[in-house]
């Protein structure tokens, strides 16, 4: 069985990892569903070019992924669901006694509570045709800790571990549930930080790249969009069916260390 025909429904996809996923499941054949919480005539544009390129539909549908109802409706306003990709996230750096709760809040709202409202709602959908596949995009913070992204790495541990619930519930009915755990991926939200660092560190792009943000990434390389979409489409077909309730790291060796 292919994924073609397949409605897949990616959370956060209109930048950076989660159009690069919906661009992957799309060339792959499956219609996909296109979200943010902005709704402007760029989204459904990129939605109506995503379409022709791939010869699929492609939707864009607004929700915020901060408010459960609206998860929920994501979901529901699809009409179908047989792939779900939870890729919904923010950050916020801040020592723990100075974190603002309500970036706190914010974080565990929609890189995690998202997640569990999404599930929530396809896995009925999933259930009733005997196939679905849930992919959590995580982080190798998931997996590991930095300091001073403690809302952050609390979400994305707290994914990995409904992610395990989720694979367990599902055991046996055609429905998988895997997370991938990124490194650092060039999307624009990391480019913006370069010129920053390049000021704070007088270095020039090339350094900071390689010593400042990828010092924990021992490959000194970026993982690509394009990456994190062929590991999602691979965990979408039947060679992966046997694949769940675990974590597949894509970060140059950081998790190893």
């Amino acid at each position: 069985m292919t994924i073609a025909g397949k409605t897949a429904i990616v959370t956060g996809s209109t930048s950076g990892i989660g159009l690069g996923i919906a661009g992957a499941l799309a060339g792959a054949g499956a219609h996909v569903v296109l979200n943010s919480f902005t709704d402007t005539a760029e989204d459904h544009a990129l939605a109506a070019a995503m379409a022709r390129r791939h010869a699929v539909s492609v939707r864009y549908i607004r929700a915020d992924m901060s408010k459960g109802d609206d998860c929920r409706a994501l979901v529901e306003q699809a009409g179908a669901c047989d792939i779900l990709v939870n890729n919904a996230g923010i950050q916020h750096v801040a020592p723990i006694p100075e974190f603002p709760v309500a970036k706190w809040d914010a974080i565990l709202a929609i890189n995690l509570t998202s997640a569990f409202h999404t599930t929530a709602m396809a896995l009925p959908m999933m259930r009733r045709s005997g196939w679905g596949r849930i992919v959590n995009i995580a982080s190798a913070h998931g997996l590991t800790a930095s300091p001073f992204k403690s809302a952050y790495v609390a979400a994305k541990h707290g994914l990995v571990g409904l992610t395990k619930v989720t694979a367990l519930e599902t055991a046996g009915e055609g429905i998988t549930c895997n997370a991938i755990c990124p490194g650092y991926v060039l999307t624009p939200l990391v480019e913006a930080q370069i010129p920053e660092q390049m000021k704070v560190h007088n270095m020039d792009r090339e350094t900071v790249l390689r010593e400042v943000i990828l010092d924990r990434q021992p490959s000194r390389q970026f993982a690509t969009t394009e990456q994190l979409g062929g590991t999602v489409t691979f965990l979408c077909s039947e060679h992966a069916a046997q694949i769940t309730g675990t974590t597949i790291s894509v970060d140059g060796g950081w998790t190893a260390l």
